[in-house]
C-alpha cells in the first residue's frame, strides 16, 4: 500500500484502466477525492471530464460522509468492451441505498443525486459485501 501526499487509507493501482482509493470518513475526504480523481483523469488524458467527474464524486463522497462512519472508496474504470465510457464508483459501509430527493428552492442540500442523475449517462446503486456502491457512467468524448 502506497501513501500519497494527501491522507488516503489505501491506494490500489491496477494499471492503465483502473484506479481505486480508500479515504477516511472525515471532512477532508471530499477535497482529497476530488484531487485524486482530477489527477488520474489528467494522467489518462481525460482533462475534459476532470471537472464534472470531480464534482459528482464530491457530491457522492459528501453523502457518504453525512451517513457513514467508515472508510469511503472511490474507483475509476475505463471498462473494456463498453466503448468510450468512464465508470465511477463511490462506496461506503452503509447498506441503505441513497434516495433522490426533490429539494425546495430554499433547501441547503438534497441536490447531489439529482446532479448525478442529470449529468451522467446512467447511474445506480448496488449492494456490496459491507455497504453499498453508488456508480455512474460518463461518456468519454471521442
Amino acid at each position: 500500500m502506497r501513501r500519497l501526499a494527501w491522507e488516503v487509507i489505501g491506494v490500489i493501482d491496477t494499471g492503465g484502466d483502473r484506479a481505486e482509493w480508500t479515504f477516511p470518513a472525515e471532512p477532508g475526504a471530499v477535497r482529497r477525492a476530488r484531487t485524486a480523481v482530477r489527477t488520474r483523469l489528467r494522467e489518462w488524458d481525460l482533462d475534459s471530464l476532470a471537472d464534472l467527474t470531480a464534482l459528482l464524486v464530491s457530491e457522492l463522497v459528501t453523502n457518504a460522509l453525512r451517513h457513514a462512519t467508515g472508510p469511503i472508496g472511490v474507483c475509476l474504470v475505463r471498462p473494456a468492451g463498453l466503448g468510450d465510457v468512464l465508470l465511477v464508483e463511490v462506496s461506503d459501509p452503509i447498506p441503505d441505498p441513497p434516495r433522490e430527493r426533490a429539494p425546495r428552492p430554499e433547501d441547503e442540500s438534497g441536490r447531489g443525486l439529482q446532479l448525478v442523475a442529470n449529468s451522467s449517462r446512467r447511474w445506480g446503486t448496488r449492494p456490496g459485501e459491507a455497504g453499498k456502491t453508488v456508480w455512474f457512467e460518463l461518456a468519454v468524448p471521442g
